[in-house]
């Protein structure tokens, strides 16, 4: 177990550097979704550069992945004579405050034994990928071809999120239920791979567990540690989660991996918020000055940062 925060952030680091290839796109749309956007949503470039550094991301290689987010619509650049800042776009605000939902929120909802359906007619393979993709990410499982199922009774908001997205008016959603002798464990085996799923959560408990043995009992915790520490969390977490269909327990294994999983990434992230807002505070910028104080909001993370 590493001895100290700093060292457990080292060893995380080591890990992401290794990764082939290095995708400095996905950590940088963590650190908006996860630092910037309850502090603004904007930070100058060169305060994007110092703050994706220490993560093995050069000055060009920020450069060329903040140009290609802002091409795909999720930044908007902003220049004022040689310096340049980049903020969240509209529809970036969007898509990142329905992931922040499912990130580092919780559903205390009872299970109706409803099952929310979704059946794609006839239409062009391009088109019926982006649906399929679609669905995937709200949760769907594909339990025959082209049709698609959640535990969840969500018809009429999933249904303005699909024609957004391009469903056609011919699909068919709607809500039903098991007949008597029906069993739903065989619609999540055909759904959804929950034990490769399970494998990850696990994967990702093992590696982050050391950080949490670092901070119980220590005393000051080191700014730019706890940064590194909280940004990795996230980056793995978020897409850990967000690949989650995130069932009812009834519906999941027992001792399910994903609960102890969100258990150890609320106690980690509680631990280093304060010190990694302070660092954030301490490097970052926009063109026009500091970065705002993080939102009140940010602080109900995870049922409430303690």
């Amino acid at each position: 177990m590493p001895k100290d925060l700093r060292a457990a952030a080292l060893l995380l680091v080591t890990h992401f550097r290794r990764q082939r290839p290095l995708r400095g796109g996905s950590l940088i749309v963590t650190i908006f979704g996860d630092s910037l956007l309850p502090r603004g949503g904007v930070i100058a470039l060169r305060s994007l550069i110092g703050l994706a550094q220490p993560f093995g991301l050069n000055e060009r290689l920020v450069r060329t992945a903040t140009a290609r987010l802002a091409h795909d619509g999720w930044l908007e650049a902003r220049r004022t004579g040689k310096l340049s800042e980049y903020r969240l776009s509209s529809s970036g605000r969007l898509r990142f405050a329905e992931a922040t939902e499912r990130i580092y929120g919780g559903s205390d909802a009872v299970w109706s034994g409803r099952w929310t359906l979704v059946v794609l007619p006839s239409m062009p393979s391009a088109a019926r990928q982006r649906l399929r993709e679609e669905l995937r990410w709200h949760g769907f499982g594909e339990v025959a071809a082209g049709v698609f199922a959640h535990p969840q009774p969500q018809t009429h908001a999933i249904r303005l999120q699909l024609r957004a997205a391009g469903l056609p008016p011919q699909a068919l959603i709607f809500e039903a239920s098991l007949g008597a002798d029906d069993q739903p464990e065989w619609i999540v085996r055909r759904g959804w791979d929950l034990a490769d799923l399970g494998k990850r959560y696990e994967r990702f408990a093992t590696r982050f567990e050391g950080c949490l043995g670092a901070l119980k009992g220590r005393g000051r915790t080191d700014p730019e540690a706890a940064y590194l520490v909280r940004t990795l969390l996230i980056h793995d977490y978020r897409r850990l989660h967000l690949r989650d269909p995130l069932l009812p327990p009834e519906l999941l294994p027992a001792a399910w991996p994903g609960t102890r999983a969100a258990a150890l990434c609320r106690d980690i992230y509680g631990h280093v918020f304060e010190a990694s807002e302070a660092y954030l505070s301490s490097v970052a910028v926009r063109l026009d000055g500091p970065l705002p104080a993080a939102a009140p909001s940010v602080r109900d993370r995870f049922g409430g940062l303690r």
